[in-house]
């Protein structure tokens, strides 16, 4: 959808119910959604069409896998160029341990969001891979100690057009 065409009530409801859970079947969230399956399913499609659904996908739970170390870093960079941010936003996309990258304003060029298995994992990620390359000339790390709130859920709202 274009940025300039709005979301209607509809299309409102059925995001919220597939944030919600996004295995239900299409009979399930027309129900919740209060259409029919045929409506329901056009209205699905055409949100992944148009790009603003993105991908259907599990969310995991990290500890249930090993993943107990949840750090945050902020990162700058030596030279903060078009081509250093193009070359280390390359290096993030292949590294695995980071699972959300923003790039930011303000004192430091990026932000990370980084999960390991412990602290150790963690030091080796910093040491031989953020600090070890010649685009990075700080990191500054904030261990998280407790997640009080997670979620992938955006807080939509409908709009009166």
């Amino acid at each position: 959808m274009s940025e300039n065409s709005l979301l209607d009530p509809s299309d409102i409801r059925v995001l919220r119910i597939l944030q919600k859970d996004a295995s239900q079947s299409i009979a399930d969230v027309a129900k919740e959604a209060g259409m029919s399956q045929t409506p329901c399913w056009r209205r699905i499609k055409k949100l992944k069409e148009t790009g603003v659904i993105k991908q259907t996908a599990a969310l995991v739970d990290r500890e249930a896998v090993g993943l107990g170390f949840l750090a945050y870093a902020f990162v700058k960079l030596t030279v903060p160029s078009r081509d250093n941010m193009e070359a280390f936003d390359r290096l993030i996309g292949i590294w695995p341990e980071v699972v959300t990258c923003e790039r930011i304003t303000g004192a430091v060029d990026y932000l990370i969001k980084v999960v390991a298995s412990d602290i150790k994992c963690y030091d080796d990620f910093l040491r031989l891979k953020l600090l070890d390359n010649a685009l990075v000339s700080d990191v500054q790390s904030r261990i998280v100690v407790s997640t009080i709130k997670e979620t992938v859920a955006l807080p939509l709202k409908e709009f009166v057009s």
